[in-house]
């Protein structure tokens, strides 16, 4: 009896793993700031299918006006947007109030396509506001931040400041990972 060879092999098991991982959702890493009730749909009429408890990290699948689609520890469901903070830690976007953050200038705010600060710059001072990187051709491609003087940035995934955002205060050669190629609006301080 012939034995399957190595490639065979390999490309059957392959052509397994790959519908297995095309199904695979990305979101955005959030923390309920209260005990999440989950629904089968974007609403309170819908029925309750589970419940994520206060302040657990949870990724959002995606949101429609008030209400996101999560995934967590106790299940998956839609919930109020009310009780989602997209941060690195439960506290409140930007990662809580801190009256020391860079603002005001003398400075400027420049977002490169390419790590280390180079590629494509777009540069802001203080007072600039981008919703929409999309409307300027250049959403979802930066790398990298580099802050000159006495400034600082909010930076956000989706547009309109909703999603994971953060507060930058220092130049960063490689942004964070929640925000590499997936910047969408800014605002300089």
């Amino acid at each position: 009896m012939r034995r399957p060879s190595f490639i065979a092999t390999f490309f059957l098991l392959l052509a397994f793993a790959i519908p297995a991982s095309a199904y695979t959702e990305s979101g955005t890493h959030a923390w309920s700031t209260s005990p999440l009730v989950l629904s089968s749909g974007p609403g309170s009429a819908y029925h309750v299918t589970g419940q994520i408890a206060e302040n657990a990290a949870i990724k959002v699948l995606r949101c429609q006006r008030l209400w996101c689609l999560v995934d967590g520890e106790g299940g998956r469901g839609w919930t109020s947007r009310d009780h989602i903070s997209f941060g690195k830690t439960p506290a409140d976007w930007p990662g809580g109030i801190n009256p020391d953050y860079p603002s005001g200038g003398p400075g400027e705010v420049c977002f490169y396509t390419g790590t280390n600060f180079t590629g494509i710059a777009f540069c802001a001072r203080p007072g600039r506001v981008v919703q929409d990187f999309a409307l300027l051709n250049m959403d979802n491609q930066f790398l990298s931040v580099e802050l000159v003087g006495n400034v600082s940035v909010a930076a956000c995934r989706d547009r309109f400041f909703q999603s994971y955002c953060e507060r930058i205060i220092t130049s960063q050669p490689v942004l964070d990972q929640y925000l590499q190629r997936n910047l969408s609006s800014a605002r300089v301080y």
